[in-house]
């Protein structure tokens, strides 16, 4: 699709669908941040997804440098595959006492307001004072872009500005806007129920949530206790709606709804004064729309008429 020739580094997003056909695919640098549960209506088990993800470091070499959320137990285990133990590591982490065994070997770790990096024979430091992006998983992802960034040359008070500067992308936590005293946020790229998780941990309470899209065979509970504490409104859209009321539906005030200009009308009549009205799907658009692009499009543009 694009010309290499015209980039000297290119970033590309790679599904498990892409990587299932993976034979001479050679990233330089491979990023982990996450790996939860997704798919299950393509793959059996579990297992099987995480196979297919793990095709990502089949041509690794000792050039690769892989970086991974040391915070999360299934990246930490991926980390185990000799594929993976080919190239150099990085490791990124939000726990202090990670800090020591990191530095020693190379990464980053966030303490309180600055991120703590080695990536060479020195220790830099970055602050996070100025960051504009919401939840502890925006630090991770900061950690993770800022390894890469140093890998290919970019200076300390170029990434400390884009880190005090970036205001995220499209669909991932979008402020939308403020009416009658309630914020909407456009979360249409959470497609599972881990994006989810750390959508609700980004904010208070007081949160009316839509949710719900294709049904791919997901587990909600694990975001049951979260639910409980911070949603006061549940409002279910689409085929994995039954699901979801199954796993979660007593968390919360739950409505299920037959259509998605519904839910989100919904949402506005029952916020009040202070409260947040969420779209974070936790599963994918295709049983509404083409994709999770025209899906938050079309929340924003209905916000985007309320009075």
């Amino acid at each position: 699709l694009l010309n290499p020739g015209e980039f000297q580094v290119l970033i590309c997003e790679v599904s498990s669908f892409m990587l299932e056909h993976v034979e001479s695919f050679t990233p330089g640098n491979i990023v982990f941040t996450n790996l939860a549960e997704n798919h299950l209506d393509r793959y059996r088990t579990m297992e099987e997804y995480v196979n297919a993800k793990r095709k990502i470091f089949f041509n690794t070499n000792q050039n690769t440098t892989s970086i991974l959320n040391a915070d999360d137990n299934a990246v930490v285990e991926l980390a185990r595959d000799p594929a993976v133990q080919r190239g150099r590591i990085f490791y990124f982490s939000r726990k202090q006492a990670l800090e020591p065994q990191i530095m020693n070997i190379g990464g980053a770790v966030a303490i309180k307001d600055k991120i703590h990096v080695r990536t060479g024979p020195e220790i830099e430091y970055y602050t996070l004072n100025g960051i504009k992006l919401r939840g502890t998983h925006s630090v991770e992802n900061v950690m993770a872009a800022l390894l890469v960034a140093r890998e290919h040359g970019a200076k300390h008070d170029a990434i400390q500005r884009v880190i005090d500067t970036f205001t995220g992308m499209p669909h991932r936590l979008e402020y939308v806007r403020k009416v009658g005293g309630v914020e909407f946020f456009n979360d249409s790229k959470a497609t599972n129920v881990q994006a989810v998780k750390r959508a609700l941990e980004a904010f208070d309470e007081n949160i009316i949530l839509i949710m719900g899209g294709k049904d791919t065979n997901l587990t909600y509970t694990p975001i049951a206790e979260a639910i409980r504490r911070k949603v006061k409104n549940l409002i279910l859209i689409g085929e994995a709606k039954e699901r979801i009321n199954r796993d979660i539906g007593d968390d919360s005030e739950t409505f299920l709804i037959g259509t998605f200009e519904e839910a989100v009308l919904i949402a506005f009549q029952k916020s009040r004064i202070g409260d947040t009205v969420l779209l974070s799907p936790g599963c994918s658009s295709f049983d509404m729309f083409e994709n999770y692009v025209e899906r938050g499009n079309y929340f924003k543009e209905m916000v985007n008429k309320f009075r």
